[in-house]
């Protein structure tokens, strides 16, 4: 069974939203198998603290790149697990409504303001004086991911287990409502960055809807980075090799289908009600092009 070779398939060819969760789980059990190896030497593996952001600011001046790595984090299962099926169900909605490198800026701005509000909130308030602290785990980004969609779209309704029905919106403000209550209880730091990537999501679209799109410079960014590191590792051909385009994420695909057929029934409708020459010029082109396919 060559597990790697699906693995590698289906990361290459999965949307976003796959590729995301494939990164997390990876990191997780080489992290935890590296772990067996540091336990079974009777060392200590401090490899957390170097990925974890640290509330102290000097240590994170030395630490510079803990922002990014905290986001693909995770130190249990349990914390995983209930990560990685928020980010499934959430950005499942996302990417109905929008493609793939908005819902990536999302979740990199999203960790990102998280840890820059948990630094500042750990040297401002006087509750965390004495405290030193270290953020690791998605739930940042995903809450980003979540106020997002719901700001966006706020009255579609999600199922919950054993409750019902629910608009988005009061799912996402439940959770927003629950991180600020939570910030007097054992997890502070987790709580007040994830105020900080609800802030994220709220914005976003609120630049979003102004034409703004103030995460597409990091995720281009991310794909020149990621473009320079395949070349590094691809064989070099003297042949000449044309690459097709990737498949869109489904649902995005699936939302521009259902968007062009309403289109085509109300052009027909039009002819029905008025004939074939009260159509533009454009709705003509398109009937005509439908009809081709």
């Amino acid at each position: 069974m060559d597990i790697a070779g699906d693995i590698k398939r289906t990361f290459k060819e999965g949307s976003v939203l796959t590729r995301l969760i494939y990164i997390n789980i990876g990191v997780f059990l080489l992290l935890k198998i590296i772990a067996v190896f540091f336990y079974l030497s009777g060392q200590a593996f401090p490899v957390y603290q170097w990925l974890s952001v640290p509330s102290v600011t000097e240590v994170l001046a030395k630490q510079p790149w803990t922002p990014i790595t905290y986001m693909f984090l995770h130190q249990g299962f349990i914390h995983l697990l209930f990560n990685m099926l928020g980010l499934y169900w959430f950005g499942q909605l996302f990417l109905y409504h929008f493609e793939g490198d908005k819902m990536l800026g999302v979740y990199l701005m999203g960790g990102l303001w998280g840890a820059f509000l948990y630094v500042i909130a750990y040297n401002v308030f006087p509750a965390f004086d004495s405290m030193y602290g270290l953020l690791l785990g998605a739930s940042a980004s995903i809450i980003a991911i979540l106020v997002a969609v719901a700001f966006y779209d706020p009255n579609r309704e999600i199922h919950l287990f054993f409750i019902g029905r629910f608009p988005l919106k009061y799912v996402a403000a439940f959770y927003v409502l629950l991180s600020i209550i939570g910030i007097s209880s054992t997890n502070p730091g987790g709580n007040i960055a994830h105020l900080g990537g609800a802030f994220w999501g709220w914005f976003y679209i609120y630049q979003l809807r102004k034409g703004k799109d103030m995460g597409a410079g990091l995720v281009d960014l991310v794909n020149q980075a990621g473009e320079f590191f395949e070349g590094l590792f691809k064989h070099k051909s003297k042949m000449k090799v044309t690459y097709r385009k990737p498949p869109r994420d489904d649902y995005e695909y699936n939302r521009q289908k259902h968007k062009q057929q309403d289109e085509i029934n109300r052009i027909l409708d039009k002819i029905a009600k008025s004939g074939y020459d009260s159509l533009s010029k454009q709705e003509k082109e398109l009937l005509f092009k439908q009809g081709k396919k």
